[in-house]
């Protein structure tokens, strides 16, 4: 997947869900040596399911040890975390939350000297697994990234007349923390609601994450392509979520959830997002808090046969260093077209009698992190 993702000039973000250990076991059980069996003392059952408890420091560290195991040995672009930290609450018959089973772990923080109040200790599990996260990947890898998509209202009543989950009080999970921390390099809150929602505004929440952004890193918000359909809402909306994402000063991009709705161009979205939104290709937002190196601008050659009917370009770094991708820009009958190649491709033929050739050419090299070198241009000789 990583190798068709990149041949496709696309990252590869490995997405996890961090606690969980186990969803159905009737359908996929997992084998002897699963972390279940080996250490069934770090897990808990919650609404069926099991969970590595957050509150063990040990099941906290098996799993960062796992994803960076996975950062380790692929060629990855990004770390991704769900919004799935500690569970969302479930109900019994009487319509009463079930209690999180943590109290083992809780008691034994307390006779070790913890003095935080049981939801501040929650909170500060997950907190130290993202920060520890951020560090250990940066350690391994300083180029990938690391993203979060948390729920997307922090807190009930923030901004004012919003109303929903807290995620803060129910999933623990301080994504606020995380932004203004720099403990991510992009946070994609799931603002999954309509635009007219009147206590889970799209454009209310989209405006009050852009304005949280102090730690100055990547906000794409997350949008619910998945609601499109005869009972939610039509492809329409979704194209004007993005138009307001586009619009919202601090705000570099978004997710869509989930691919099938694209798959399946469920109310022509796909179309039309190709005809309204996504005409031309992007490059994905430069990172510099990663690395502040610049590509060198690249040199080009142009050489054509004797008929100019046959051109070649051929193009390099003055250093021979090889950047991460290649962004070529023709203007063929004065409109300029762009493609993105791979580092490795390092020139270009094309054939005059079948395809115009290009009255200018320019070639910019881009790093790892999305940085642009200046580019060079050339002119077709004639």
């Amino acid at each position: 997947m990583i190798e068709q993702a990149h041949q496709r000039n696309m990252e590869f973000h490995a997405w996890f869900n961090p606690f969980r250990a186990l969803v159905d076991a009737g359908n996929n059980p997992n084998q002897h040596d699963h972390v279940t069996h080996k250490h069934p003392d770090w897990v808990v059952s919650y609404d069926g399911k099991a969970l590595l408890n957050p509150g063990i420091p040990e099941a906290r560290e098996y799993v960062l040890n796992i994803i960076l195991d996975v950062v380790k040995r692929y060629d990855i672009d990004a770390v991704h975390l769900d919004d799935y930290f500690y569970p969302y609450p479930e109900k019994n018959a009487a319509k009463q939350v079930i209690p999180f089973p943590d109290d083992a772990s809780w008691k034994k923080f307390q006779a070790n000297g913890g003095k935080l109040a049981r939801d501040d200790w929650r909170r500060d599990n997950v907190n130290r697994f993202v920060q520890r996260l951020f560090a250990g990947v940066k350690a391994e890898k300083p180029w990938v990234k690391v993203g979060i998509s948390p729920f997307g209202i922090w807190k009930s009543g923030v901004p004012a007349g919003t109303r929903g989950l807290d995620a803060t009080q129910q999933l623990y999970a301080d994504a606020l923390k995380w932004f203004q921390s720099g403990w991510v390099d992009y946070l994609a809150p799931q603002l999954y609601w309509s635009i007219a929602a009147p206590e889970q505004s799209f454009p209310v929440l989209l405006k009050w994450w852009a304005a949280q952004n102090t730690a100055a890193r990547h906000l794409w918000p997350g949008i619910s392509s998945a609601s499109i359909g005869p009972s939610g809402r039509n492809a329409e909306e979704i194209i004007q979520q993005l138009k307001l994402i586009r619009a919202q000063a601090g705000a570099g991009g978004s997710l869509q959830w989930s691919f099938r709705a694209l798959h399946q161009n469920r109310d022509g979205l796909a179309v039309k997002l190709l005809r309204q939104i996504n005409t031309t290709p992007a490059l994905v937002p430069a990172s510099p808090w990663l690395d502040a190196t610049v590509p060198e601008r690249p040199v080009v050659a142009f050489g054509q046969d004797a008929g100019r009917t046959v051109s070649v370009f051929q193009w390099g770094t003055p250093s021979g260093t090889v950047p991460a991708w290649w962004l070529l820009q023709q203007r063929v009958n004065g409109t300029w077209q762009s493609e993105l190649l791979p580092g490795a491709q390092t020139n270009r033929t094309l054939k005059g009698a079948s395809v115009p050739l290009p009255e200018l050419l320019a070639v910019t090299a881009i790093s790892r992190v999305g940085h642009a070198s200046p580019p060079f241009v050339a002119q077709r000789a004639g």
